[in-house]
């Protein structure tokens, strides 16, 4: 059939093209249905300058978070670093070292915290797939117990860098200054920042929480599978019932138990 003989699309074509464009493909159909007169359209066109305006925000917040980055790094590698599990009365520190090549843009990536987790699911998997490096380090309950968090995440952070077995121009850390490595920059909210130290959030989420849904089997009475660890009201009154299991910190669970003690 010839494109002159063709049949228009109904309003309900254009509204589904309009709604599952994609980034690239939202302009020109937005240019071509903007004078359309069915009302239908119009509104669908519509939401489509809304979707693509924060679309490209969107794009511009994760350009920006590569762009300093590139900045930090002086176009050299960087290696980000962050941690997870600090807060936690149960289960390990969870710390991830990643270095990121500057192409292909993982777009999505952000502060773990800020994703659902299917999304963070979604963005681990990308990470594991483009990253340079990946290092991983597990700080168990007893060793938090023995010297400390602030001793624990420098020994966490010391270990997933050197678990990444890169020589990277310039590491790159979530925080306050840590002093684990000599080319340490550290960055305040440098998760929703720089797009290594955000992939390192996510990696590490992802990784911790794999690790608690499967302790959760172990240890049912505590719902580790949904509080992750966390002093949710469900673990705080089981640990007052139960007492603590083998990997619960101790040091952490004081004001929960009349005598703190590990089973």
């Amino acid at each position: 059939m010839c494109a002159d003989t063709m049949k228009p699309a109904t309003a309900r074509e254009v509204v589904a093209s309009l709604h599952d464009a994609t980034f690239d493909e939202l302009p020109s159909l937005i240019e071509r249905y903007t004078d359309d007169p069915r009302s239908q359209i119009r509104q669908a066109v519509a939401r489509a300058q809304k979707r693509l305006l924060a679309m490209r925000e969107e794009r511009d917040r994760v350009l920006g978070m590569y762009e300093l980055e590139h900045e930090l790094s002086h176009g050299g590698v960087a290696l980000g670093v962050d941690e997870v599990g600090r807060g936690a009365i149960a289960g390990p520190l969870t710390v991830c070292a990643v270095a990121l090549p500057y192409k292909p843009i993982i777009w999505g990536i952000n502060d773990s915290k800020q994703l659902t987790p299917l999304k963070r699911e979604a963005l681990a998997a990308q990470i594991a797939e483009h990253a340079l490096a990946i290092g991983i380090a597990h700080i168990e309950p007893a060793s938090i117990d023995a010297v400390g968090m602030a001793v624990a995440i420098r020994m966490g952070m010391s270990q997933a860098i050197e678990s990444a077995g890169i020589d990277a121009d310039v590491v790159l850390i979530d925080g306050n200054p840590v002093i684990v490595h000599p080319r340490e920059v550290t960055l305040v909210k440098g998760d929703a920042r720089v797009a290594s130290i955000a992939a390192a959030s996510i990696v590490a989420k992802v990784t911790r929480d794999a690790m608690m849904v499967a302790y959760g089997e172990d240890y049912p009475e505590y719902g580790l599978e949904s509080c992750k660890g966390y002093g949710s009201a469900q673990h705080i009154a089981a640990i007052k019932e139960k007492g603590l299991s083998p990997i619960h910190r101790v040091s952490f669970c004081g004001n929960f138990l009349e005598t703190p003690r590990l089973f």
